[in-house]
């Protein structure tokens, strides 16, 4: 089947993170998003997970485009050199902007910033203004505690329906894309 997901953000960190397999695993996930035609949006920067993953992506026939914002580029990260830039003002225009771009989202391992874009995605979904899916790569089982605590919530009471989310989860890169490509 013909995937019908375009373009794809990628949310994760502009770090390393501390477990090689992040690195590695980005590196696989941008090859693979450009071997199989896929677009790829994200946040500009060429540090840390982002820049392995864009320049992988580039570097396997993916069109990639970076939003990052005035401050973030005078103050943090250098812009990524091989993508086309859109710079907006604030994070806020930064993830609305990613957002009306891409037809999906792809999690990697990532700090506040990522955390950040996920859960705007997942409040979307919750009360009915997106039903884009996200796809979780669970590189050496990083996502494995956001689970637990999705399944806690619900356990809870704070989360009524689990199926009010578009969430897709793979183990491995290749998993993953086959996932996307599948969706």
């Amino acid at each position: 089947m013909a995937h019908n997901l375009k373009t794809i953000a990628v949310y994760c960190g502009h770090q390393y993170g501390t477990d090689p397999v992040f690195a590695a695993d980005a590196k696989k996930v941008g090859e693979l998003l450009g071997r199989n035609k896929f677009n790829m949006v994200f946040g500009g920067g060429d540090v840390g997970l982002m820049g392995t993953v864009a320049t992988a992506a580039l570097e396997n026939g993916a069109h990639v485009v970076g939003v990052s914002t005035h401050n973030v580029i005078e103050k943090q990260e250098p812009v990524h050199e091989g993508v086309d830039v859109e710079v907006v003002a604030g994070v806020n225009e930064r993830k609305q902007k990613m957002y009306d771009l891409s037809d999906g989202f792809i999690i990697l391992p990532g700090g506040i910033g990522t955390l950040n874009e996920l859960t705007d995605i997942m409040t979307m979904q919750q009360i009915g203004e997106s039903r884009k899916p996200l796809f979780f790569l669970n590189s050496g089982k990083f996502w494995s505690p956001f689970g637990r605590l999705f399944v806690h919530m619900q356990a809870s009471g704070f989360i009524e329906n689990m199926n009010d989310y578009n969430i897709h989860v793979g183990s491995t890169p290749e998993e993953l894309i086959e996932i996307i490509k599948n969706y």
